[in-house]
């Protein structure tokens, strides 16, 4: 096939020997399946900031950090500059979650190199070597579905113990590979300690599982495996293979609201600090 001009420098640097096929394309990348030497990876070339809508909440890019004020200012305005910025850290953050996860055993594509915006990793294959599917193109009988929630399950609780969320998790993002489901597309992965929605987003996420796979085993639906796991999480003894039981125990406790409205308006008395002390630096 032709050459794409964005994976061009990569073969001339001879990162990649031959551009195959395209394998998708979506709003934020187009993917191409790849020769490197003997190995078939694959290349996810991020499209241009301004060949697309760019809609990437702010819920996401909580916790994540700039180089310096200037940036920031210019992501709060959405100024093409401020676009550019959040751009790089909505790619760099898919990279270092790709990494960072691989590294701690979490069923993620294995990362190679990301340079000019393209990422060069692991091509997921199914049993014929071929491209895996989508979870959500795959036929599935009760015991397979109950199989494959409580593999996920198992990757979401790795994820987390490594601090982080994916924050995006569905039947549209998870690829089963020979060996077991994959999972894919991280941009918007965040830090679980740094990010207030992490508790938000791994509840739906799990609860995106228990409602696809609960279409082929109804008992997975009602669980709360999303509230189970952030509460263990949250008390320290969260690990890898903890017994999970789907249920929560309802929490009955009065909550002092004088203590509540306190804490909240000293972090926004400390936020504004912050501000004041930025705007002087920049002075």
């Amino acid at each position: 096939m032709k050459v794409p001009k964005r994976l061009a420098p990569l073969l001339e640097e001879g990162l990649i020997d031959e551009v195959l096929s395209q394998l998708m394309s979506g709003k934020e990348a187009t993917v191409y399946i790849v020769r490197c030497g003997q190995h078939i990876r694959c290349a996810k070339v991020y499209k241009d900031v301004k060949q697309r809508s760019f809609r990437q909440a702010a819920s996401y890019m909580e916790g994540r950090k700039v180089q310096n004020s200037r940036q920031q200012r210019a992501m709060e305005k959405g100024s093409r500059y401020g676009r550019e910025v959040q751009e790089k850290l909505w790619q760099t953050a898919e990279v270092d979650a790709l990494f960072r996860l691989a590294n701690a055993g979490v069923r993620v594509p294995t990362p190679y190199i990301c340079t000019d915006g393209v990422l060069l990793m692991d091509l997921v294959q199914d049993a014929d070597g071929n491209a895996a599917p989508r979870l959500n193109d795959v036929e599935m009988t009760e015991a397979l579905a109950l199989e494959l929630h409580q593999s996920l399950l198992n990757e979401v609780v790795r994820m987390l113990c490594e601090g982080m969320v994916h924050g995006d998790l569905s039947e549209f993002n998870i690829l089963l590979a020979a060996d077991g489901p994959v999972i894919i597309d991280l941009p918007q992965a965040v830090n679980a300690a740094g990010n207030n929605e992490a508790p938000v987003m791994l509840e739906r996420d799990v609860n995106n599982l228990a409602t696809y796979f609960g279409e082929f085993a109804p008992q997975l639906l009602g669980t709360q495996y999303g509230k189970e796991i952030w509460k263990l999480y949250e008390a320290g003894e969260l690990k890898v293979g903890v017994p999970l039981t789907g249920k929560v125990a309802a929490d009955n406790r009065v909550v002092d609201m004088d203590a509540l409205m306190y804490e909240l308006e000293e972090t926004r008395l400390e936020q504004e600090e912050k501000l004041r002390r930025a705007r002087e630096s920049d002075a």
